[in-house]
Parts: C-alpha cells; structure tokens; sequence
C-alpha cells in the first residue's frame, strides 16, 4: 500500500494525499526557482520534516520520562547550494524547550533529537545545524 498519492497540478504545484488519513499538502516551486512561493516548496518540506521528526522523538523520549514538552516550538532554515547542482547544502533548525528541563532531562533529549531517521537519512553532504534554547 502507497504511503502517498500525488498529482501534478500545472504551474510547478503538486498535491500529495496521505493514503491512511486523507491529508493533503500542496507544494509549489519556490521564487528563485521559476515558481510563485505560494505553498511549502519539496525542499522546505525537507527542512521541516527534519524539525519535525527531531521533535517527534524527543516528544516519545519526554512521554516516556513524563516530561512535558507542549508548545515546544522549532524554527527551520534551509540553505540551497550557490553551485550546482541545485541541493540542500545546510539546514539549520533551533529549538525552544521549557527552561525547567533539568541538566540531565536536556542531554537526553538532544541526544535523541539526534537519532531521528531524517536526519539519518539525508547525505552527508547536508549540513544539519541543530540548535537547542531552553526558556
């Protein structure tokens, strides 16, 4: 069974649904690419699927632990290589995470946050800067 069906809509738009729950996500070619910047480009959903699935773990690390991590929040910023070909060269992703995480509670987060397959599953060649900010 698919995980995904997707049509190609003209204009450099694309519509993916989620086979399982029916959820639909839309991507357009970004300004610098030739197209309108109108919805996330495949590259942005890249960058966010790293964010989102570092966050994802450490959420399964935190329910274990009972640690509340609601309204976490995460910031991503892609970087596209100057040479081509044209790839992802750097993405940068910075947390914010309660402030009363003891000592102990962040390193075993961050060390989770670490082992999401995405960021497993990119190239080497991606840079992934991972920032941690705990308020």
């Amino acid at each position: 069974m698919s995980t995904a069906t997707a049509r190609y809509a003209g204009h450099l738009r694309t519509e993916a649904t989620h086979v399982a729950s029916s959820n639909i996500i839309q991507t357009d070619a970004p300004l610098d690419n030739h197209g309108r910047g109108e919805a996330f480009s495949p590259t942005d959903l890249v960058s966010t699927a790293l964010g989102s699935c570092m966050m994802t773990v450490m959420g399964i690390v935190a329910e274990r632990h009972q640690w509340n991590l609601v309204d976490s929040t995460f910031a991503v910023q892609k970087h596209m290589s100057a040479e081509a070909p044209r790839r992802i060269a750097q993405i940068d992703v910075t947390f914010t995470l309660p402030a009363a995480l003891a000592p102990n509670e962040r390193t075993i987060l961050e060390r989770a946050a670490h082992t999401c397959p995405v960021g497993l599953s990119l190239h080497p060649d991606v840079r992934q800067n991972i920032v941690f900010e705990y308020k």
